[in-house]
């Protein structure tokens, strides 16, 4: 894994056990905890433009959401670039850029 990721997840940690909050840091409610910061970087642009959007406020969500996102990773042993990469390649077969180039459609429909 790369060392800036390593650094990451090692302060992750060190803030979790400094709290005593592993005990809370299960599967499921990281997953949770996951999708409600989605929500809230989500509620940043509800009912206004992209450009109307604090980006401030849109920059401290998504940390919360890529924080959480590491953390369940973490849980699971997961190297965080790998399967950052195998999920791109994935995608890449999914949607081969000739057929999906400027086109929304979901790949079952290409």
């Amino acid at each position: 894994m790369s060392e800036a990721i390593d650094q990451i997840l090692a302060q992750l940690r060190q803030f979790r056990d400094d709290r005593d909050w592993a005990q809370f840091h299960n599967a499921k409610d990281l997953a949770l905890a996951l999708s409600i910061e989605a929500a809230e970087l989500n509620e940043q642009f509800l009912w206004k433009s992209a450009e109307q959007a604090n980006p401030d406020r849109v920059r401290e969500e998504l940390a919360d959401v890529l924080l959480y996102a590491f953390q369940l990773a973490d849980l699971y042993g997961w190297d965080i670039p790998q399967l950052m990469q195998q999920k791109i390649a994935r995608n890449a077969e999914k949607y081969p850029a000739d057929k999906a180039r400027g086109n929304a459609t979901k790949h079952t429909e290409l």
